[in-house]
């Protein structure tokens, strides 16, 4: 049996004006969210693979994230040594087990080189042991190549934001770095980032509220209001994306809900196997979806490149991407 394709290489196609419309909106774009190589878990592409193919396609940037390390010296090290790729390299952490949970050292570390998010708990979220049992998903590395994780409590009994969580805000507010919700549950992450913002943290993103978290539209439409970026992982609302949960319609009412202001879209993507799109892909078809539902280009832009900008402080990376 041959082996299955590092990702779906199928590049759905469009008229010709929608083809040019698109490859504009693509130029000065973001991916806040991708899962590039180096992992433990098989990745269809490295972080250096991706920024060659973003360059040619004119992205601005891309910030790396890996569920147990920081990315940001390999991240230092493209920048460095790859002064032709027009797409920048950035990089997070994950506030997961293998970097120590609730460190601030590592994120303090993080911000030093660089690092643009700071992720709350993903795989070792709370919420994320109880949707992982009912959904039936398991991390493919998390058991078979390092020990079984364990979850990290974010608020006390008495649902408060701990006091080591509220170090990590105070360090996010000193380097101007975003604060992610990573797989909480939307009830802490309300609790959190009210908190946040009573810290004077301005750079605030909700992670995918439309899979694992459980957050309604109600919240996603409160917490932009509160002031925080509402980040969707396209590959959710992709016909043919093995980690499709909606569609269209979907994407289009959460993007309502937040408003395009406070909207901002990642891919999510870099897994392996069929159904697993390449990050740019995810891009191009969710750029159709919003030209389908009538929003305009400068709308477009905004949701693709401007709004991450202001999130993660990257308005000079597009500004160049641009000229």
């Amino acid at each position: 049996m041959a082996a299955e394709p590092l990702y779906d290489p199928t590049r759905e196609t469009y008229d010709a004006a929608t083809e040019a419309r698109i490859a504009a909106l693509l130029v000065g774009a973001i991916d806040p969210h991708v899962h590039t190589g180096p992992s433990i878990a098989n990745r269809a592409l490295d972080h250096l693979e991706y920024a060659q193919d973003a360059s040619k396609t004119g992205f601005a940037a891309i910030v790396t994230k890996d569920h147990d390390y920081s990315g940001v010296m390999t991240a230092w090290m493209i920048r460095k040594h790859h002064p032709e790729l027009k797409t920048k390299v950035y990089s997070s952490i994950v506030l997961n087990n293998v970097v120590g949970g609730l460190n601030p050292y590592a994120v303090e570390h993080t911000a030093a080189m660089g690092g643009k998010v700071c992720w709350l708990p993903t795989l070792t979220a709370e919420n994320h042991f109880r949707w992982e049992k009912a959904s039936g998903w398991v991390h493919p590395a998390s058991t078979t190549k390092i020990r079984p994780a364990s979850a990290i409590k974010i608020l006390t009994e008495n649902r408060e934001v701990r006091d080591d969580v509220k170090e990590i805000i105070d360090i996010c507010v000193k380097n101007d770095m975003a604060l992610a919700s990573g797989h909480l549950h939307i009830s802490e992450t309300w609790i959190v980032f009210e908190e946040a913002k009573k810290r004077g943290l301005k750079k605030m993103v909700v992670t995918h509220p439309e899979e694992i978290v459980d957050a309604s539209l109600n919240d996603v439409k409160g917490l932009a209001a509160m002031g925080a970026f509402i980040e969707h992982s396209c590959c959710m609302f992709l016909d043919g994306c093995k980690f499709r949960i909606g569609g269209a319609p979907e994407l289009i009412a959460q993007i309502e809900a937040a408003g395009v202001e406070n909207t901002m879209f990642s891919s999510d993507l870099g897994q392996v196997g069929k159904g697993a799109f390449h990050p740019i892909e995810a891009f191009r078809r969710s750029i159709k979806i919003c030209i389908d539902g009538g929003y305009s280009d400068e709308d477009i832009r905004k949701m693709v490149s401007g709004n991450t900008a202001r999130a993660l402080g990257l308005e000079a990376d597009v500004a160049v991407a641009l000229a």
